[in-house]
């Protein structure tokens, strides 16, 4: 587990790198974006998000490295639950 989170943040950079280029360049000649907004990416939302990720990071890291492994297969499981029924009820029109 602490194996595939570290596999996890290190490939997360760079697909959030590329996806965030994309939809910088994809939403570049759109008019009627707010202000702040670079192509489709609004600026402040993304500084916001950025740091409080990077002073986050080590924290969690931290508390990876730190809890024992089934307590956090048990938490990353119900994650993916609430998700699947949140993307459940949101298709089934419930939400």
């Amino acid at each position: 587990m602490h194996q595939a989170v570290g596999t996890s943040a290190a490939m997360g950079f760079p697909i959030a790198v590329f996806n965030t280029l994309g939809f910088v360049f994809s939403g570049w000649a759109v008019e009627g974006l707010p202000a702040g907004a670079l192509g489709y990416v609004h600026t402040y939302a993304w500084l916001t998000l950025a740091s409080a990720s990077v002073l986050m990071a080590p924290w969690g890291a931290k508390a990876a490295h730190s809890l024992p492994v089934k307590p956090l297969k048990r938490i990353f499981a119900l994650v993916l639950v609430c998700l699947a029924a949140y993307m459940f009820g949101k298709a089934a029109g419930w939400v």
